[in-house]
């Protein structure tokens, strides 16, 4: 008959089994608690609650201020053509008044997230072609919400597709400080920058364009670490409202589009395309 002895290394197998039982209950407990690299992989943010209220800008006038000296005046730009951007909190638009004052080109914005779709963008889309104007779509991006790819196919498949008609720009990607709470939307620099390559990526897989982004250059330090990862792809849509473009986010020797002004006439939201004419059909091409 053996017999067991104080201090010997044999033990029961219950006794192994409940404690390999506890040791899985407190590590499923750890991967539950916020704050955890399990949590943190699968945890979203809410849908935005006020996506009526984000706009391309709208954080950055918020965040940055509107004044900044005079509008620039036409002459003083080589080559420019005049164009406007428009969400929801534009309503209808009044796209007669704006071709006759010289507006050529139109940014509208089509989603957010993977929620919300403009109420207005079939009037404001389809309206400003109708006149006659070079058109695009962009999306409010919430990289806190969702995938990089879920928000690019939500995008093309709620207005942001392109075409080559001519007159159908490539979509464009709003990166702008948080409506809804921390500024670099609790990722890091490299975290966002990965979700933006999510992002164009899909985008490009999906149309067979590189997209434009819009950023300004202070978010664009703070958040992303001023990285060069786009600028030899992506156009430059840049807001800065005032007399000059300023400095340029890193990575690109040049802007594409210039959102000069907030306060502009019948919409607000004025901008200058960087060329002539003949070139914004071209980006419009492919």
């Amino acid at each position: 008959m053996s017999v067991l002895r104080s201090g010997s290394p044999h033990r029961p197998a219950r006794s192994l089994t409940a404690v390999a039982g506890v040791l899985l209950a407190v590590l499923s407990l750890l991967l539950g608690l916020p704050g955890t690299a399990g949590a943190a992989a699968t945890r979203h943010a809410p849908e935005p609650s006020h996506p009526g209220q984000d706009w391309a800008g709208s954080q950055i006038a918020r965040h940055e201020g509107t004044a900044a000296g005079p509008a620039p005046a036409a002459p003083s730009l080589a080559a420019s053509v005049e164009g406007v951007d428009v969400s929801s909190h534009n309503g209808s638009v009044a796209w007669s008044t704006l071709w006759n004052s010289g507006v050529r080109f139109a940014y509208v914005k089509a989603t957010e997230s993977t929620s919300y779709t403009n109420p207005s963008f079939a009037q404001q889309y389809n309206g400003s072609y109708n006149t006659g104007m070079i058109r695009g779509a962009y999306h409010f991006a919430t990289p806190d919400t969702s995938s990089g790819a879920a928000q690019a196919t939500y995008f093309v498949n709620h207005g942001g597709g392109w075409s080559r008609d001519g007159r159908t720009l490539p979509g464009a990607l709003d990166m702008e400080y948080n409506p809804y709470g921390a500024t670099c939307y609790g990722l890091s620099a490299a975290g966002l920058v990965n979700w933006m390559k999510d992002w164009f990526a899909t985008y490009k897989a999906r149309t067979g364009r590189d997209a434009v982004i819009y950023t300004s250059t202070s978010w664009w330090k703070q958040c992303t670490g001023n990285s060069t990862a786009f600028g030899a792809v992506n156009p430059l849509w840049i807001p800065r409202y005032g007399s000059s473009v300023g400095e340029l986010p890193a990575g690109w020797g040049f802007h594409t589009v210039w959102q000069y002004t907030s306060s502009g006439p019948t919409v607000g939201d004025h901008n200058r395309f960087n060329g002539a004419l003949d070139r914004l059909r071209a980006l419009a091409n492919g």
